[in-house]
């Protein structure tokens, strides 16, 4: 089973943390207490193996995390990919399925593109719940325009991503390039309503704030 090929990999340290994370609100809860990863040093992918090390994560190392988790419980390691406009950034969860529901696990530093509990119909029906919330900080466009069919991690043996030592840059290409589907028709896209005033304010809400560089 793949969760075994899991507990074989981690070490007893990993293997208590990760042991207790059995639902996916616990999951998040854990998420929750890492320090955002704002690659001061550079840009990072870490496994679930390093963040857990490193104590801090961004989206796409929190979503490995979580689908890590989850897999050592005995559900499915899968992502989600929420790809937005050339100018905003992409978002990373980890989806999860609860009698027949679809909900997602998501790392982030501020008030929106948050946790998502599990009363989704369908992937899709969980991507559009994120739309509205998805506003470029400048222009207050909404900016998310696709997202990923569910990306299945179960397809990689665990230590090519969940103990990991270097970068996942080829995990991050993987999921780029996997299946995507438009958010809406481009011709919707075009009448979009820019954000308003009080939707902008709640963007400037963090949970973390960045480290100042020491001189």
């Amino acid at each position: 089973m793949y969760a075994e090929r899991i507990k074989a990999l981690l070490s007893p340290a990993e293997r208590k943390i990760i042991a207790r994370l059995t639902t996916p609100q616990k999951i998040q809860d854990y998420l929750d207490t890492l320090p955002v990863n704002f690659e001061l040093r550079g840009e990072t992918y870490m496994s679930p193996r390093r963040t857990i090390k490193q104590r801090t994560a961004h989206c796409f190392e929190g979503a490995l995390l979580a689908a890590a988790a989850l897999a050592y419980h005995g559900q499915k390691p899968l992502l989600m990919d929420l790809q937005t406009t050339p100018s905003d950034e992409d978002h990373v969860v980890a989806l999860f399925e609860q009698n027949g529901r679809w909900g997602a696990i998501s790392k982030t530093n501020h008030s929106i593109l948050r946790y998502r509990d599990a009363v989704y119909l369908s992937p899709r029906e969980l991507a559009m719940s994120y739309f509205h919330e998805y506003i470029e900080w400048k222009s207050a466009k909404k900016s998310l325009r696709g997202y990923s069919a569910p990306f299945d991690l179960s397809r990689y043996a665990p230590k090519r991503w969940v103990t990991a030592e270097e970068e996942l840059e080829w995990l991050v290409e993987a999921l780029d390039s996997s299946r995507h589907f438009p958010i809406a028709l481009e011709k919707n896209l075009r009448q979009l309503r820019r954000a308003s005033k009080i939707e902008l304010k709640t963007l400037d809400l963090a949970e973390w704030s960045k480290p100042r560089k020491k001189r």
